[in-house]
């Protein structure tokens, strides 16, 4: 899950360059004066800050979440214990009945394959 505040200035570094990022260097009436290859260099260094933040941000989200495809019914192999897991458990009498158990590191689980 991508924390909130990262989305929050992800956001906002996409809000403060984008005006930058899309407007095209055309003088307007009040821009007359000035010097108008000064503005198009600073323009143009703006504009390349702002793709190197945006690159920066997608690669620190993106490289933060690795996902592992396991097909279903395989089993798989714990690595740390699962504390107080709910578990249906058989009593006497051979009936399902709700518990809780420690599933310790290193145990194998997998899907229960009875039809129901």
């Amino acid at each position: 899950m991508i924390p909130t505040w990262l989305v929050t200035l992800i956001i906002a570094v996409i809000q403060a360059f984008l005006p930058v990022l899309r407007d095209e260097v055309t003088p307007k009436a009040e821009e007359g004066k000035g010097d108008l290859a000064l503005r198009n260099r600073l323009r143009a260094r703006v504009k390349a800050a702002g793709w190197v933040c945006l690159l920066v941000a997608a690669l620190l989200v993106g490289g933060c979440v690795r996902t592992v495809y396991v097909p279903s019914g395989e089993p798989v192999r714990l690595r740390a214990t699962i504390p107080a897991a709910k578990v249906w458990v058989l009593d006497a009498s051979g009936t399902p009945t709700p518990g809780t158990m420690d599933l310790k590191e290193g145990w194998y689980v997998l899907p229960d394959s009875t039809p129901e």
